[in-house]
């Protein structure tokens, strides 16, 4: 794999850091999760629970190894370091400061192994008035403007269905993480990423910050091409409750379907653009759509190979042929569903491991020089 033989001290929790070095772990690294003695990571009580471990944490910690430090004492603080002597990446997400007050920071790991990628998860980052903030990812979406521009059908801020800034910032530290990973074969050196979920989510607006940017106005929201200003950019509800996405602008979908529904007439609002003068093809879709269910219009749209999908529940979406035709949803051993790792190599594919560690279960070989580390190859089988 990719990745085999790089060693990774992942010292973070929750969601974007255990994002970011699960991926690492999928494609080879050996990933050890330092943990507090006490519970570990808060994402092992986030229910529900499968079998002992809550789905929550084995989603994000499969196939890495855990060890149980008390980074307060000197004896804890010590033996991480030892840890980082061998390591390739170090990923942290504490507040700002927290890593300096215990003595673990950058520059004093760089004393132990100068080639080591430190990488640092925070909300606001490292510097900047907000360093000190706590916050989340619903914070996070509403200080960059983002939630300003996901709106519910009474024109309020809607609760997101995924942590948008929790992945992005996981992700934007993978991608950090492995261009600090190429440079150090140039340069032999490590390097320090300083990622923060606030500018991680400002940048993942780009899309929708024309009008700010040009014109210096907030947006609104449904007269915008991707937030509501289309016809052919929203959903409908179909006579049996469920729900249609039509999800293509283009002027070949909008002609399809509208000739196909004999409203020709309704092309040239589509073909000025989003905004409000697109209502009476809204309403006119909307109307259609009520008249039959949600497999008729599966169907017909299908057949007309327009940009669309059936807006599908979770348990659907783990069932859906393509993603099971693509490795994307896995059953171990013991019956237990599994998301495949999404960065599909044609050499060195990604080898899923699928069991999460036990908490401080990597104790007695990580931190005990003589002893032999076991070997964590891991079985499972795509579904389907």
């Amino acid at each position: 794999m990719k990745l085999e033989g790089i060693r990774v001290i992942d010292l973070s929790v929750f969601l974007p850091g255990p994002y970011l070095t699960l991926a690492l772990a999928d494609h080879g690294a050996e990933v050890i999760k330092v943990e507090n003695p006490d519970q570990g990571d808060p994402g092992r009580r986030i229910q529900p629970s499968e079998q002992g471990e809550t789905v929550f944490f084995r989603n994000l910690n499969r196939g890495k190894r855990s060890v149980c430090l008390d980074l307060k004492s000197g004896e804890g603080r010590e033996s991480l370091l030892k840890l980082c002597e061998t390591a390739d990446i170090f990923v942290e997400s504490f507040r700002p400061g927290v890593m300096e007050r215990l003595g673990i920071e950058y520059e004093q790991i760089r004393l132990r192994n100068e080639r080591i990628i430190y990488c640092s998860i925070s909300a606001y980052g490292q510097t900047g008035p907000y360093r000190d903030r706590p916050a989340h990812d619903l914070g996070i979406e509403a200080v960059s403007g983002l939630l300003a521009m996901t709106l519910g059908e009474d024109d309020r801020p809607a609760l997101p269905g995924v942590p948008v800034s929790d992945l992005l910032a996981g992700l934007q530290g993978l991608a950090g993480v492995l261009m600090a990973l190429y440079r150090r074969q140039q340069t032999g050196l490590g390097d320090y990423i300083d990622i923060s979920m606030h500018d991680a989510t400002l940048a993942g607006c780009l899309n929708i910050l024309g009008p700010a940017m040009s014109e210096g106005r907030h947006p609104i929201a449904k007269h915008e091409r991707t937030t509501g200003g289309s016809a052919f950019y929203r959903t409908y509800q179909t006579r049996d409750g469920r729900y249609i996405a039509l999800a293509g602008q283009e002027s070949k979908f909008v002609r399809l379907l509208l000739d196909a529904l004999g409203c020709p007439e309704l092309i040239p609002l589509c073909e000025q653009g989003p905004g409000p003068h697109q209502q009476p093809v809204i309403k006119r879709l909307a109307r259609h759509f009520k008249e039959h269910d949600l497999t008729h219009w599966d169907a017909l749209l299908g057949k007309l190979n327009i940009c669309y999908s059936a807006v599908k529940t979770l348990p659907e979406a783990l069932e859906d042929p393509n993603a099971i035709a693509r490795a994307m949803v896995w059953r171990d051993a013991d019956g237990l569903t599994h998301i495949g790792n999404p960065i599909h190599f044609r050499n060195e594919p990604a080898q899923l491991r699928l069991k999460p560690p036990k908490l401080g279960a990597d104790n007695s070989t990580l931190l005990d020089p003589t002893t032999t580390p076991p070997n964590v190859s891991e079985e499972g089988n795509p579904h389907g």
